[in-house]
């Protein structure tokens, strides 16, 4: 990837440039200490003078009332803020006539940002007072005051904290006057430009000591550039929060999120004093110090998938490069690109008003369907071979599920939804669920149905007991079994199912200080960075049925290999691709069985699955179908699985299960391995079988529970204190709680009576299992 650049040969401005600002994806207003402001059309390659501003108005900055807010137009006029040195700021609009002039500093006003909905205004001069004013230009507070001027200011994520420079140390001060301000030293020269990006909550700053830094919200840096040759002038986020650019004496850097360097371009500008992103991410302005405004524009980014390579060689024309017969095609566009996605055999591409969708089994005909105006800025794949296959759209307005072929399938809504700052962190699509963080409540994740946009289940949304950082849906097996991966904010992974019927959803911790992950995209294999190696869950089910087997089911990766920070882009096939903390592209490969083995136990082929354990001699494997079959209840295999990773003590226990003499028993005692108690003594208190509940509360020590249901049904009451009686006499202690002694007043305990009486119960358990059994056969033969 890298920024395609375009200066003129002469500048166009007569002064040094201080500041620029995009109305629309092809028009640019820049304004210079000649007291200009012109209009560039990038389309028709124009400048035009906008106004001459009053010879004591000398611009510092600028910035556009916002155009959309939560995707609605609003209604108000096109007005920018323009602040100057003479201590004013400049409401103007959009044919250069001055609306308002408010004396807001003494000296000069260094900085004027909108918030994101243009509720309200933020100003920081060089007297070193911050404030805020509303939309009109009315002041409402002064929000801070210090003895060094402030530089550079900008909003948090939702408009409710503001981060300002002051001197060597950067402030984030929230608007509510009780919370806590964090202040940290970020630079050892005066900190000259900062941003802060609402869909990655991230920070970056630049100063005086000729670095730029990334950092999170809380303050923690996580990255650091070396020392460039000249001070850091400007630096902006892109609207997505993936990449972001610096500008500098003679230099224009692009870097991705995590910092590293994608390309460097030297044009000849002077310093760059302030860079700005179109809305669609696309393209970028810069005001420089000699006059000029560079244009440049982002090109040869890369997607892979299995066996293409597609380049992105002009704004409009995509190259597909298969490797392995080296085919090339080229794919032309009618606007420029904004957004691509290459996955499950499809491409893609999303310009300024149309969809286009690729085969990748013919680059010919693609099927292209027009958008709503809105620029996307996410798009997420999802496949169930054969059928159905769909793709999610998120632009400024909200979701789209669209298919394949174009149509609109569902738009899921949702109270405060901001779609706009939604990412590929906070969003996950399976082929039918779409799962996504609420960003108002980082603890909510709420869950969708795919083809229909409604909520799941009851409509109640998925709580977590922290704020959760990641998501992912996995993206094979049935719909009932559908699980989602979260990363919380301590590092710590869970899986939970997303569809639970009725009952307490159950969060299940897979591992601790996991910084990414991503599902198979073929099998319900999870993989992710795991401190610094790579470990792939290969059946992260197996919580729900044998948690004890998990650490058994595991593949870690040295990672020795890896340098600092690896973050997972995908995890196709057999093959993972990571991104390192300097940007190069690390693959690594995974063997293929248990992939295989997700296939055999999905197919109830238990045979083939045997076999391939038995071929591959692998702990893991083993241990993997045995979980596999407990969760299929196949019991015969679950127990040649766990003698095979020498688990005696479950292979009696299902011995035990297959001896029990009704399949209500049975599967009672399989809920009971997986640890279901509860669901075990309602699957047998349903069936009647009141005994075989009493029973599993005596052989848990549930003491209380066995007596409460033996008074409650008036049967095995002497059979509960028989038992009770015994375990005391074991460990040679006397009978303290008041319930059983006063039961065991009123009750005689016979040891034989009681044997006779389970004896009883278990003939005519089976007598009813038999009859049963016959009545379906003869009704099946009928």
């Amino acid at each position: 990837m890298r920024l395609k650049t375009s200066l003129l040969q002469e500048p166009k401005h007569k002064e040094l440039v201080s500041c620029v600002g995009w109305t629309s994806a092809d028009e640019l207003y820049s304004c210079s200490e000649d007291h200009q402001i012109l209009k560039w059309n990038l389309l028709t390659s124009e400048t035009n003078l906008v106004v001459k501003l009053p010879d004591d108005i000398y611009p510092i900055d600028l910035h556009w009332f916002p155009k959309t807010v939560g995707g609605k137009k609003q209604n108000q006029s096109e007005i920018f803020v323009l602040t100057s040195t003479d201590g004013k700021f400049h409401l103007t609009s959009k044919i250069g006539r001055v609306e308002k002039s408010v004396e807001a500093h003494k000296g000069a006003v260094l900085a004027g940002r909108w918030n994101y909905d243009g509720t309200a205004l933020i100003t920081a001069g060089e007297d070193g007072q911050i404030k805020i004013w509303s939309k009109s230009g009315m002041l409402r507070s002064t929000l801070a005051s210090q003895g060094s001027p402030v530089y550079s200011v900008a909003w948090g994520p939702d408009s409710d904290r503001i981060l300002y420079t002051s001197g060597r140390q950067l402030v984030i001060k929230p608007l509510q006057p009780s919370a806590k301000v964090i202040q940290w030293k970020a630079h050892d020269g005066v900190v000259l430009k900062v941003d802060w990006n609402s869909v990655n909550d991230l920070i970056l700053s630049g100063g005086e000591d000729c670095k730029y830094k990334v950092w999170d919200s809380f303050g923690r840096v996580l990255y650091s550039s070396s020392s460039h040759d000249y001070p850091v002038t400007s630096l902006s986020w892109a609207p997505d929060g993936e990449l972001f650019a610096v500008g500098s004496f003679n230099t224009l850097r692009l870097c991705d999120k995590t910092g590293w360097s994608y390309a460097l371009e030297k044009p000849n500008t002077g310093s760059v004093f302030s860079l700005a992103w179109s809305a669609d991410g696309t393209q970028l302005a810069g005001a420089c110090g000699n006059g000029h405004v560079i244009f440049a524009h982002v090109v040869e980014q890369h997607w892979e998938w299995k066996n293409f390579v597609i380049t992105l060689t002009k704004r409009r024309t995509m190259q597909v490069r298969n490797v392995m017969n080296d085919a090339v095609d080229v794919l032309e566009f009618r606007d420029r690109v904004i957004k691509t996605s290459l996955a499950y055999g499809h491409l893609v591409v999303a310009t300024s008003l149309q969809c286009y969708v690729y085969n990748s089994r013919n680059w010919n005909t693609p099927l292209i369907f027009d958008l709503k105006e809105g620029t996307v800025s996410l798009i997420l794949q999802a496949e169930k071979s054969p059928t159905p296959r769909h793709l999610l759209l998120v632009d400024g307005a909200g979701l789209y599920v669209f298919s394949y072929e174009g149509r609109l399938i569902s738009s899921p809504k949702f109270p405060g939804m901001r779609a706009d700052i939604l990412n590929a962190q906070g969003v996950s699509l399976s082929h039918d669920t779409i799962g996504i963080r609420d960003k108002s409540d980082e603890k909510v994740i709420l869950l969708f149905d795919a083809l229909s946009g409604k909520a799941l289940g009851d409509g109640k949304p998925l709580t977590h007991k922290l704020e959760v950082v990641e998501i992912a849906l996995d993206q094979s097996g049935p719909s009932n079994e559908r699980k989602i991966a979260l990363i919380d904010k301590n590092r710590d992974l869970y899986v939970t199912s997303v569809r639970h019927l009725g009952r307490e959803t159950k969060i299940c911790k897979l591992g601790s200080m996991v910084h990414s992950m991503a599902w198979n995209d073929a099998a319900n294999i999870l993989c992710g960075i795991q401190d610094n190696q790579l470990t792939v869950w290969y059946y992260p089910s197996v919580v729900f049925t044998d948690k004890e087997l998990l650490p058994t089911t595991l593949l870690i990766k040295d990672g020795s290999e890896f340098s600092r920070a690896p973050h997972i882009l995908s995890y196709v096939g057999t093959k993972v691709t990571l991104r390192q903390g300097d940007g190069s592209l690390v693959y690594s490969n995974i063997p293929p069985y248990p992939a295989l083995l997700h296939e055999y136990s999905a197919s109830a082929r238990w045979e083939d699955a045997l076999r391939l354990c038995r071929f591959a001699k692998d702990q893991s494997l083993w241990a993997c179908l045995a979980g596999m079959a407990m969760a299929h209840r196949e019991l015969t295999t679950a127990e040649m699985a766990y003698a095979a990773i020498g688990e005696l003590p479950r292979v009696q226990y299902i011995n035990f299960i297959k001896e029990q003499p009704s399949k209500e028993s049975s599967l009672a005692h399989m809920l009971m391995f997986s640890g279901q108690v509860q669901e075990a003594e309602a699957t047998l208190l349903q069936a009647g079988l009141i005994y075989q509940a009493i029973r599993v509360n005596i052989d848990l020590f549930n003491w209380e529970r066995a007596l409460e249901l033996a008074v409650k049904h008036k049967t095995h009451v002497d059979t509960v204190l028989a038992y009770r009686g015994k375990f005391l006499q074991k460990f040679g202690r006397e009978e303290t709680n008041k319930r059983f002694l006063q039961y065991s007043e009123g009750v005689e305990v016979d040891w034989e009576k009681v044997q006779a009486k389970i004896e009883m119960e278990l003939s005519n358990e089976r007598e009813k299992a038999a009859n049963s059994s016959v009545r379906s056969s003869v009704a099946s033969r009928r």
